[in-house]
């Protein structure tokens, strides 16, 4: 998870290890990217990167935007996401959606919208991108990234 929000990140990556699953989940926080070098040997391969976009906060546009040029361009085949938090503010919006959708447009990869502050909505969101690292983990067979991710973009 990436992104400039680090209670968003830490609810999310609860909520996520909260639910039932059948294989075993590592969750790396992270501000930005690159991420440091010294740790790189013992990291687990990363399967799916989820940058989160504060809808409040252009600075966590511009941190995501600043981050994404330091991803491989294979994790762009179905292997990142965009999640849009605080949605339900709507009235206190800084980001605008064209922007969030020149993202997708750019790098090919899903947006998704939700309101973290919500536990509803934390849990379904935290169910989605559990189900899409299962998918990008390899671990349902018949899908690859690729089908969903391009699954995704026609949705």
């Amino acid at each position: 998870l990436v992104g400039s929000d680090e209670s968003a990140q830490q609810k999310l990556a609860e909520a996520i290890l909260k639910e039932k699953k059948s294989f075993k989940i590592s969750i790396h926080l992270a501000t930005s990217l690159p991420l440091p070098l010294e740790r790189d040997h013992l990291r687990p391969r990363i399967d799916l990167i989820v940058f989160m976009i504060d809808i409040k906060s252009k600075y966590s546009l511009k941190n995501v935007e600043a981050s994404l040029a330091h991803v491989d361009a294979s994790f762009f085949l179905g292997k990142v996401c965009f999640l849009v938090t605080g949605v339900g503010r709507v009235n206190y919006c800084s980001v605008e959606t064209n922007a969030v959708w020149k993202l997708r447009d750019i790098y090919c990869s899903p947006v998704l919208y939700c309101e973290l502050e919500l536990e509803g909505i934390r849990v379904a969101t935290a169910q989605r991108l559990l189900r899409m690292l299962q998918i990008c983990a390899g671990h349902i067979p018949g899908v690859s990234a690729l089908s969903f991710g391009s699954l995704m973009r026609n949705s």
